[in-house]
């Protein structure tokens, strides 16, 4: 199958990419800008991208393209909702016009975390934040424009394609003689490899829906930092942080914890728990780390 992959630039893209080609699709990347290997494409533009579309004729496209600072985009709307819900649209259009499959990128954030158990893909949502609120704008998009689509919310990415918590709190935990991290957050830390070879899989089904796609398992942030500096050799303490302590622009879902419902009556693997994840992204770093030393 002929891929088009968005956003491939990204934390995301960078590992979804070759997860296609290993398995037998030819890609294409695209990105906002050209380089990389990447064609230029920019989604909140509905002609380009329908003109992209009519050269490359892709059999499917991934939508890993997204506006990500959950802070700025309390303040910076307008672009949030360009790129999350507007370039979602553009593309949901677009596919249905040419009856291709549309995946999309989306998050924990579109539920308020307030249930007090884990959330399923048939549980309702109310995201608390700009950001939650465009990327739900997206996924309405996509289900409303799109009748082959799959949405696939994950949450807590770490991968080597991008800044991460895992990168923040190792290169924190060597400079400074202590941490506080939030302890009062609940989710569930999600390898962007593991996302990807979800996605992959997906693909292949034609079961059209939403997803949930995450590690399995769940912790706090705090309970995160602490298996990040264990893992990485680092005796540095992690004390405890409220969120109100915190003080963040934008609201966080205190539970947000994700049930991996949808994968599992399609015939999907569970995810590995995010601390093997974790454990594999480590090794990998570390081979990283030797080869460019």
């Amino acid at each position: 199958m002929k891929v088009l992959v968005v956003g491939a630039r990204g934390m995301l893209g960078q590992d979804l990419v070759p997860a296609l080609q290993q398995a037998g699709h030819e890609v294409v990347s695209a990105d906002r800008t050209e380089g990389h290997g990447c064609l230029p494409l920019d989604i909140t533009d509905l002609d380009q991208v329908r003109r992209v579309l009519a050269d490359l004729r892709p059999e499917a496209i991934i939508n890993s393209a997204a506006y990500t600072n959950v802070d700025a985009a309390e303040t910076d709307e307008a672009a949030a909702y360009r790129i999350n819900a507007l370039g979602s649209w553009n593309l949901a259009l677009a596919c249905q016009a040419i009856d291709i499959p549309l995946m999309y990128v989306s998050t924990d954030y579109v539920f308020d975390g307030t249930q007090g158990r884990a959330y399923d893909e048939y549980d309702m949502t109310n995201p608390q934040s700009v950001y939650g609120r465009s990327k739900r704008a997206g996924e309405m998009h996509v289900e409303r424009h799109c009748a082959k689509h799959y949405i696939v919310r994950t949450a807590w990415l770490f991968g080597h394609g991008g800044k991460n918590f895992v990168e923040t709190i190792l290169k924190a935990g060597a400079e400074r003689p202590e941490l506080r991290v939030v302890n009062d957050q609940w989710g569930c830390p999600t390898s962007t490899i593991e996302l990807a070879d979800a996605m992959v899989s997906l693909l292949a089904t034609d079961r059209y829906g939403t997803y949930h796609v995450t590690g399995a398992g769940e912790c706090t942030w705090q309970d995160f930092a602490i298996e990040i500096l264990r893992q990485g050799g680092l005796a540095t303490p992690v004390l405890p942080q409220t969120t109100e302590e915190l003080a963040r622009p934008a609201p966080r879902p205190r539970y947000s914890v994700l049930l991996n419902r949808g994968l599992a009556m399609v015939g999907i693997r569970s995810r590995k728990p995010w601390q093997e994840a974790l454990a594999d992204y480590m090794v990998a770093r570390e081979s990283r780390l030797a080869m460019y030393s």
